[in-house]
């Protein structure tokens, strides 16, 4: 019997990860007073947002936020697609870049204003491809159209002997703004009963590539293997990432009170308890399962407690808001094309965790260390 895959056994440890992302947060906090020499102490930390997937700042009449976020390791898998079929895929993961910074950036409620590109090379003969280049480019500025933001700049340093010849380390920034201050969305405001509205996801997104690779490799036709949809492994996993920032504002202006959101990325579905308070989130129906997904714990093979503790699984965002609003978000969704399910509902409990019942499955808070 071949031996089930974990995340962690390819490589990619978050509790290794979490305890330094943990200690980083605590020094960055004793720099907090730095801010107030500014305008005579009209700018403050929001210590809330330290743990969150954006940093705030407040000002007068809004909240600035920051976010800092990279691709990981999908160009690796453009990379071998473009060898093996011509087509390079970097409009693709150029957008899911720029989703990567943008979906941290709407949970708190702040608007994207401008994203920057930190494209970091091994060798600056990787900029010689005018094919590759030229859909990076252009996939990184229709990604920004979708996000609503303008591309203000970034930085190309070639980094011999740091990263491979070759390959490239594809991220970047974001500064954004919530304005009113009314439009803030904190974990305060959650509230037993409260219903948990899942997003649509394109497929694997930008997380957990390192395994798809990983089972690629042991697939006699690699990533040209077809799944059951006829496609091939490869294209499937570079489906470009929902950027949902059109949903979140249009709810906004709509006049959702949005409790609270979460970008599903890395740990999965465990990201749903990321607030700090003991609730438990209890999730009775799934999203329409992809092809993609039932693939990758086909041939790990992964279980069900392995996927749903890292991939999206379907889900690539969530909402929580009260009975009342769930429809609008529904509806709202769909005028982007995406489907929003009413998944679940949250109630008080002495100890964190996330169940999710149609899989028998259930995480504790000390499953999920990001904070």
């Amino acid at each position: 019997m071949t031996e089930k895959m974990t995340y962690a056994g390819v490589g990619v440890s978050y509790d290794a990860m979490d305890p330094f992302k943990r200690m980083a947060q605590l020094a960055g906090c004793e720099t907090a007073a730095n801010i107030n020499r500014l305008n005579n102490g009209e700018f403050r930390e929001v210590e809330m947002s330290r743990g969150e997937s954006a940093y705030l700042i407040e000002a007068a009449e809004s909240y600035f936020a920051h976010v800092e976020e990279g691709l990981g390791t999908k160009n690796l898998v453009a990379d071998a697609m473009y060898r093996l079929t011509g087509k390079s895929y970097y409009d693709h993961i150029a957008q899911d870049t720029v989703a990567m910074i943008v979906n941290d950036m709407i949970t708190l409620g702040a608007l994207p204003l401008s994203v920057a590109m930190h494209l970091a090379v091994g060798d600056s003969n990787w900029f010689d491809d005018e094919k590759r280049r030229r859909d990076l480019v252009e996939g990184w500025k229709n990604a920004c159209n979708l996000a609503r933001c303008v591309w203000g700049g970034g930085e190309t340093p070639t980094l011999k002997g740091v990263v491979v010849p070759y390959a490239i380390v594809l991220s970047g920034s974001a500064m954004g703004l919530v304005k009113p201050k009314e439009r803030l969305i904190t974990a305060d405001n959650i509230q037993h009963g409260d219903e948990i509205v899942l997003v649509e996801s394109s497929g694997i997104h930008a997380n957990g590539l390192t395994m798809a690779r990983k089972i690629a490799d042991r697939l006699s036709d690699g990533y040209l293997t077809r799944l059951n949809d006829g496609r091939t492994y490869g294209e499937t996993l570079l489906d470009p990432t929902h950027i949902y920032v059109a949903l979140v504002e249009d709810c906004l202006n709509r006049g959702v009170n949005i409790h609270y959101t979460v970008n599903v990325t890395g740990h999965g579905w465990r990201k749903l308890m990321r607030a700090t308070q003991s609730f438990a989130y209890i999730i009775e129906r799934l999203p329409k399962q992809l092809p993609i997904f039932d693939f990758l714990q086909k041939h790990g093979p992964v279980d069900d407690m392995e996927a749903y503790g890292n991939f999206n699984m379907g889900a690539g965002f969530a909402l929580y808001v009260s009975e009342a609003d769930a429809d609008v978000v529904a509806e709202i969704a769909s005028s982007h094309k995406l489907v929003a399910l009413r998944a679940g509902y949250i109630e008080r409990s002495d100890d964190k965790k996330v169940i999710i019942k149609p899989k028998g499955l259930e995480y504790p808070g000390a499953t999920l260390g990001v904070r």
